[in-house]
């Protein structure tokens, strides 16, 4: 299984994912689900995958084909995000085709999903989510992340606290916070734990980070996240049945049950 999570800010963008491909009761196998391709200087780009390995792999070769070829079309002579994101779409439909009925009939799926990323010069840097079927969205004022793979255990901390002006550091630790809720509900998401975070404009990759399970910075925001989130909801308001509760244990017996009217003979 997956879970890749991007998140588009005022400052720039965030990429987080984990690296689990496999996890059975004998064999546990990652593999890097965090791909990037840029021009220092003039256009950068993040790609984060999930689905069929296979076709993940496919359409990243016929990528680096189409670069090193100098295609007529490739991330790198592409004028506008949409476009490579349309691109991409196009490569993952086309590597799907090519083996959807063999892998139907053995039980499988050729489905891939992929998140797109980064900036043209001088353009907004966005992100796009891109369908196995070659379609694609991008991000909202209202919903500035894009997940795709295992995304239900971790989308209500992104809902919670990302907005557009949210600054790139506290994005970045709700991004391994919303992984870390996925991995601790889901033994098929795993580390090591890829971070990348972009800022706007800099037409190049300065922050990187590659976490495995026992990295020092991931169990100190583990461990901080699970004291305070269990101080949180200690915090929570008292029902007024405790009260009551505290108050009879104290010698005062408070009744909230009313008792049954006497039948008539």
């Amino acid at each position: 299984m997956t879970y890749c999570v991007a998140i588009a800010l005022d400052e720039g963008l965030i990429f987080a994912s984990d690296s689990r491909t496999n996890a059975g009761a004998d064999q546990v196998s990652t593999y890097s689900k965090m791909h990037t391709f840029d021009v220092e200087g003039e256009r950068v780009f993040v790609m984060l995958a999930a689905g069929n390995l296979a076709t993940t792999q496919a359409v990243l070769n016929r990528m680096k084909r189409d670069m090193e070829d100098a295609a007529e079309e490739s991330i790198y002579t592409v004028q506008y995000m949409s476009e490579a994101a349309a691109y991409v779409g196009r490569l993952n439909r086309e590597e799907q085709e090519k083996h959807t009925d063999a892998l139907s009939k053995a039980g499988f799926t050729s489905d891939a999903s992929f998140i797109l990323g980064g900036q043209i010069e001088q353009d907004t840097p966005e992100i796009f989510m891109i369908y196995p079927q070659g379609n694609y969205i991008t991000t909202s004022e209202q919903t500035p992340f894009l997940q795709i793979g295992e995304s239900k255990y971790g989308k209500p901390v992104l809902d919670r606290i990302i907005r557009p002006e949210t600054s790139l550091g506290d994005a970045a630790r709700c991004a391994l916070v919303s992984i870390d809720s996925t991995m601790h509900s889901n033994v098929t998401v795993g580390p090591p734990i890829e971070v990348m975070v972009y800022e706007k404009d800099k037409l190049a990759f300065d922050h990187y980070l590659c976490m495995e399970s026992d990295d020092a910075y991931l169990l100190t925001l583990k461990r901080a996240w699970d004291e305070n989130i269990k101080k949180a909801f200690r915090d929570l308001p008292r029902f007024d049945w405790e009260s009551a509760q505290g108050r009879k244990r104290g010698g005062t017996q408070i009744s909230t049950h009313k008792k049954a009217p006497k039948k008539k003979k």
